[in-house]
């Protein structure tokens, strides 16, 4: 009934496996069987869609499928410092490719610890299920969207989302497509956070969100911590790690695969997590794939 979908280029390989190692383990083997992995690139070689193909096959996923292809000829970088162009993947899912009803979409730094299809019960059929982004909550109170709220004053308090993880029905993603290219060939000097603000400006247009709780896609804050207060006057709730939340994101640039990393409680679990990934994928006689300068 649905598909996991992720955008993976060659710097994402090592993460995007133990992503779908995550989907994998939040799962019921039944479950698994019944679940499909849609990957799109924008680079990845023969020997790498193999090894994918391979991977999810021995986590006990049903159906594989893996597609090269371009971004939207309008993707704007805004910003290049961590992200590559393929981030606007994430808008070129088609039903003929998911081949399934619904779909939810997983950016490759998180760590998956429960069920994530849990929100596609109340998602309706035009609509995007979304969270709340914890870092950048409100339009116009935040970097997010520089000049929407003075563009457009009935913006300024509305709920901005975070895009690493989407909810949808397949049919809807033509729309979502549409939408977001319209906001970046005709509002392109609001976009900083490249196709997330692009899809945030859409989403405020179109009305057609579900917000999801924010367990579905909880920061990871402590390494932020590490360098300054800031994130104590953004973020309301406790930044105690949440040992409930289905999923943990690493936002920004410092990634828990990277050696400079802080080793905060939950870049520590992702480690042991990455780890028993890379024994699997080790299994598979995979040549040359290990996580760049963990420790």
């Amino acid at each position: 009934m649905y598909a996991f979908g992720l955008c993976i280029d060659q710097h994402y390989l090592v993460p995007g496996l133990a992503a779908l190692a995550g989907l994998a383990d939040s799962l019921t083997p039944a479950a698994r069987r019944d679940a499909a992995v849609r990957v799109l690139t924008i680079d990845l070689t023969g020997a790498h869609a193999l090894l994918l193909s391979d991977f999810a096959k021995r986590a006990g996923f049903g159906c594989f499928d893996l597609r090269r292809c371009s971004p939207l000829r309008s993707s704007r970088m805004a910003d290049a410092s961590y992200i590559t162009v393929t981030t606007y993947l994430r808008f070129e899912f088609t039903s003929g490719f998911v081949r399934r009803p619904y779909m939810v979409y997983v950016d490759a730094d998180v760590l998956v610890r429960g069920d994530l299809t849990d929100p596609l019960g109340y998602v309706g059929p035009d609509e995007t299920g979304v969270v709340r982004d914890e870092f950048n909550p409100a339009v116009g109170e935040c970097p997010a969207l520089p000049g929407a709220a003075e563009r457009w004053p009935h913006l300024r308090g509305r709920p901005y989302f975070n895009a690493g993880v989407l909810w949808t029905h397949t049919d809807h993603m033509p729309r979502i497509r549409r939408g977001v290219e319209q906001a970046l060939i005709h509002a392109r000097r609001h976009i900083l956070h490249n196709d997330q603000d692009a899809l945030n400006l859409w989403l405020l247009r179109s009305g057609r969100v579900r917000p999801v709780a924010g367990g579905f896609n909880r920061f990871e804050v402590g390494r932020f911590l590490e360098r300054g207060n800031w994130v104590r006057r953004v973020v309301t709730r406790s930044l105690k790690p949440d040992p409930a939340a289905a999923l943990v994101h690493f936002v920004g640039p410092q990634k828990p695969w990277q050696a400079d990393c802080p080793v905060t409680e939950e870049v520590a679990e992702y480690r042991r997590h990455l780890e028993r990934t890379m024994r699997h994928v080790r299994r598979l006689g995979a040549v040359g794939v290990e996580p760049a300068g963990v420790r």
